[in-house]
């Protein structure tokens, strides 16, 4: 008989299944011609309530990752990486722990952990701590992270904390997030404003001002049911708020369902406990291991699992 640990993901008939799903059209970039501005506009769509709907959370807190996972995606597309982008906020909250992250293909997971009554916006959620935004392009290149001190009410006024903080960028946030009548629904929208040196011909510092000034106030006009809406196509929001600015948009991006968990690695995981914690953890013979990214449960047979070597 085939061991567990030993068993190929996709001949695992204990795995529930997890959605094969992709956005085609999940990331609208643009940009504004003769204008010191560039963004996105993220739309996950289904993917969002195959995200969401997958974990046990309050209200607020599902909103929150929603928020998170949109606002990732939406980072993530600006950067030229191989490897993942990845949100965290870490805080004395009822929700201590916040994670999103996308890899380069768009491969997007994210989960929250909540504990006690956890209600209200991202800063009561979190509470005191930090926002970490990390650039992982494996062990053989330099990994880039910017660390901010939580400050803000929503989880879009502390990445414009980041933003001045950290990068010396001028951006404009805005985030939704909320159950429909189709299932969770999460959307960016994100504006950064180009250097001079990126290449914005004959604009002087005031005119450079008064483009990026006028850019974010037409944006801040966007309604969330219009960035939450399944049938308004992205080209045709963008289109109402920004016509009139010389909209040019770009490729559109795809965006997946990307728990990147699998059994070899948990097992390899395991392996690493001592005996008499392998002991511990398991119940009836067998130890579960949960996936927090997409709440999948793996069990190995205990009999099977030897514990970290030289260990007692």
């Amino acid at each position: 008989m085939t061991r567990p640990s030993e068993t190929p993901d996709f001949l695992n008939h204990d795995r529930p299944p997890v959605p094969a799903m992709v956005v085609p059209r999940a990331i609208m970039p643009f940009h504004l011609d003769g204008r010191p501005v560039r963004g996105r506009l993220v739309r996950l769509g289904k993917l969002a309530e195959a995200l969401i709907g997958r974990h046990d959370l309050p209200e607020d807190v599902s909103r929150l990752l929603g928020q998170a996972l949109a606002l990732t995606a939406g980072l993530a597309a600006a950067l030229k990486f191989r490897g993942s982008f990845s949100l965290q906020a870490k805080g004395d909250g009822p929700v201590p722990m916040l994670l999103a992250d996308c890899t380069d293909a768009g491969e997007i997971r994210g989960y929250a952990r909540a504990e006690g009554l956890a209600s209200g916006e991202a800063g009561a959620l979190l509470g005191k701590g930090y926002l970490a935004f990390t650039c992982d392009q494996g062990p053989d290149m330099d990994r880039y992270q910017g660390l901010v001190a939580i400050e803000g009410e929503t989880l879009a006024e502390m990445t414009d904390s980041y933003f001045r903080t950290s990068e010396q960028l001028q951006a404009f946030v805005r985030l939704a997030c909320r159950r429909t009548p189709e299932g969770w629904r999460a959307t960016a929208l994100i504006l950064e404003r180009v250097a001079a040196e990126g290449g914005v011909d004959g604009l002087g510092d005031e005119e450079a001002d008064e483009a990026w000034n006028t850019a974010t106030t037409l944006a801040s006009t966007v309604k969330e049911e219009e960035m939450l809406d399944d049938g308004l196509p992205p080209e045709q929001l963008l289109h109402r708020l920004f016509h009139a600015e010389g909209l040019l948009v770009d490729r559109p991006r795809a965006l997946s369902y990307g728990c990147r968990c699998s059994r070899a690695r948990l097992a390899g995981v395991l392996q690493g406990f001592p005996e008499a914690d392998l002991d511990h953890m398991a119940e009836h013979g067998l130890i579960t291991m949960t996936c927090e990214f997409c709440n999948v449960a793996f069990r190995f047979e205990r009999s099977e699992v030897r514990g970290g070597a030289g260990r007692a």
